[in-house]
């Protein structure tokens, strides 16, 4: 792809986003959607293997069902109250609807379906901007009507989502669909705490975001996609595989990483709120994650290269890449937890 499309097409998904970051009025927040949404699809599509028009094709079909209902949504709330801006999103029809239509637009379970399928189709670092830019948009709408949602349907879907995305990641030896399901636990994660506290999901949504740009990139420089190509990144790069075993503790939420933060705070939310059975139930699924992320660990830094592995082991070689965003990344993800009073005042 030509430097001069990839640039206005980076351009606009950084202009759909920030559109609905801005804007207080329905329509406006509906075009920033619409615009991040056909900037992405030929980067999904690059490619041109029949895996990447799929996931094109099944990712533009479901932001665009997700983005009609929001439209339809804002116009009949805009019919029963006379209100177009986004906070005052008060009629139970139109509320609910958006919160459904968003849920699918963030891959919440049970709208889920689509979220593994399109990420293994698509390259990592295509994959890492639909983990984590597509995001934004969304949850900042969420941020917004979060007042006005029944707190019944936040909690529905936060305990749905972390729990089909522990199962879900069990028996994954993609990598990109392991990213996918753990993408829908974080996804929970904040989503269940989001009525309490929402400040705490924005923190929860920033460091979700800076782990998992780190284990993307972190996959992206040794090309690994595969559980099983994880075995043989040892001989080639042995600092940045002992790292990235540590992110992805983090990103299943072990003490001391950064991982751990959110989740004892959001815990710790749930328990003020006397839900304590709810807390006891997500702190189980945070089992579930655990143990597909220790899977990968395993074959990081315990097998043997090359194992029953029958590749090919690569050579080492020093790559000229700058590795600055990548080291920036890892330090955040694994260093970030003796900030955590800091971060509790500021919420």
């Amino acid at each position: 792809m030509a430097l001069y499309v990839l640039s206005i097409l980076i351009f606009s998904m950084g202009l759909g986003t920030m559109l609905t970051f801005a804007s207080s009025h329905w329509f406006l927040a509906w075009m920033g959607l619409e615009i991040n949404t056909l900037a992405i699809i030929p980067l999904m599509a690059k490619s041109h293997h029949p895996r990447a028009t799929e996931a094109t094709t099944k990712y533009f079909i479901i932001q665009a069902v997700a983005a009609a209902l929001i439209l339809f949504a804002s116009a009949t709330n805009a019919w029963m109250t006379g209100e177009w801006d986004i906070k005052q999103l008060t009629h139970p029809l139109a509320t609910n609807t958006v919160m459904l239509a968003l849920a699918l637009k963030l891959g919440l379970a049970p709208l889920h379906l689509w979220m593994p399928e399109v990420l293994q189709g698509v390259t990592l670092t295509t994959g890492l901007i639909v983990s984590t830019w597509q995001k934004l948009a969304p949850m900042a709408l969420l941020y917004q009507i979060a007042p006005t949602v029944n707190p019944t349907l936040l909690l529905t879907l936060g305990i749905t989502s972390a729990l089909v995305g522990g199962w879900g990641g069990i028996d994954q030896t993609q990598l990109r669909k392991l990213l996918a399901y753990s993408s829908i636990t974080h996804m929970g994660w904040m989503i269940i705490v989001l009525k309490f506290m929402p400040g705490l999901m924005l923190l929860n949504l920033v460091i979700y975001v800076l782990m998992t740009s780190t284990v993307f990139m972190a996959l992206k420089e040794v090309s690994a996609t595969k559980i099983n190509t994880l075995a043989l990144t040892w001989p080639k790069a042995p600092t940045l595989t002992a790292l990235l075993m540590l992110s992805t503790l983090s990103l299943a939420g072990l003490p001391p990483l950064t991982g751990f933060m959110p989740k004892w705070l959001i815990l710790q939310e749930l328990t003020k709120q006397e839900l304590p059975l709810i807390a006891t139930l997500m702190a189980m699924t945070a089992l579930l994650s655990l143990f597909f992320y220790t899977r990968m660990c395993y074959a990081m830094t315990l097998t043997i290269s090359p194992g029953t592995n029958n590749n090919y082991t690569t050579w080492r070689l020093h790559k000229m890449r700058k590795h600055l965003p990548l080291a920036i990344s890892t330090t955040g993800t694994l260093m970030l937890l003796p900030l955590t009073p800091a971060m509790t005042t500021m919420l």
